[in-house]
């Protein structure tokens, strides 16, 4: 997927700078030479932010330990702190970091807010949302172009630069997305496994079936007991030699999590780790594409039982 070059919205954030005002209650502009302070709830969105944003930016990213998950995190003081004075927020939303919602309420604060959820577009579907969006490369085209935006509004003196930037990082997005594409020509309707939906965007552009049980990977997710009954039909999964692969998220292990990855390794199926926040030195686009080389070799190697 190719995106424009968002000439059109760097007109608007030019009329919306003259005129004072902005849609998305924007915090004070900055002087050409300060940094405009952004929060991000994890170091994905930190990293995209710094894409975009440069040396014009300070980020914090609350989440950034690749050990810990996500969903069980807990804010404290510091990162109360961090929040009230941020310029420019940016969280994952679904549910996923209610937290800064939480400490955005309790200190007032006035940061412009950016939830990759809804910049991403998608429902519900039979009430579930899969929150992990950061594994969409069309949303992260999309957050990177709203994240221009409001920083555009806040420094409109490195608006240029910011789109500039936005338009580059969509580059790379499109060439993820040719790489997912050239997959699905081949590996169309294989089913696959997770122990959580982190991946299931991947698989979905890849054409990958999850055939995972849902109430396995929905009591993993939300850290609650897996029912015996699930636990088995996911076993009979990987015993059975049913997937083509396993992922396996690194940051929610559990004793039912890590009988299903010894099940599947003693089984031959392999087993591709994913992570919720980037890994140490990577940044989001070699995140995705280790992501990527991952499942690809995964699936050449792979021997379904039909």
């Amino acid at each position: 997927m190719k995106y424009p070059l968002l000439a059109a919205a760097t007109a608007v954030v030019a009329a919306l700078t003259l005129a004072g005002c902005s849609s998305s209650t924007p915090s004070a502009s900055t002087s050409s030479d300060e940094k405009v302070l952004v929060v991000a709830s994890t170091n994905v969105y930190g990293d995209i932010a710094s894409q975009i944003g440069g040396d014009h930016v300070s980020v914090t990213s609350i989440l950034s330990n690749p050990n810990q998950d996500p969903h069980g995190f807990e804010a404290d003081a510091q990162t109360q702190l961090a929040i009230s004075k941020a310029q420019l927020i940016i969280e994952n939303g679904g549910g996923y970091d209610d937290y800064v919602d939480t400490m955005r309420d309790s200190t007032s604060s006035k940061a412009t807010l950016i939830n990759a959820v809804e910049v991403s577009g998608f429902t519900p579907t039979d009430g579930e949302l899969n929150e992990h969006v950061f594994y969409d490369y069309a949303t992260m085209a999309k957050l990177a172009n709203r994240i221009a935006t409001d920083l555009s509004v806040a420094d409109p003196d490195n608006s240029k630069l910011f789109f500039d930037n936005a338009v580059t990082f969509s580059a790379s997005m499109s060439k993820l997305e040719a790489q997912t594409a050239a997959l699905k020509k081949t590996y169309a309707g294989d089913d696959v496994s997770y122990t959580e939906p982190v991946p299931g965007y991947l698989f979905d552009a890849i054409g990958l079936t999850n055939v995972t049980p849902s109430a396995f990977s929905e009591a993993v997710e939300e850290g609650d007991d897996v029912a015996p009954s699930a636990l088995n039909d996911t076993l009979k999964l990987m015993t059975q030699k049913k997937v083509a692969l396993l992922a396996y998220n690194e940051q929610a292990s559990s004793p039912e999590t890590s009988q299903v990855q010894k099940a599947a390794e003693a089984a031959g199926i392999p087993v591709v780790p994913v992570t919720e926040t980037l890994p140490k030195g990577d940044d989001y686009q070699a995140w995705q594409q280790a992501n990527i080389d991952a499942v690809k070799a995964a699936l050449a190697k792979a021997v379904l039982t039909k």
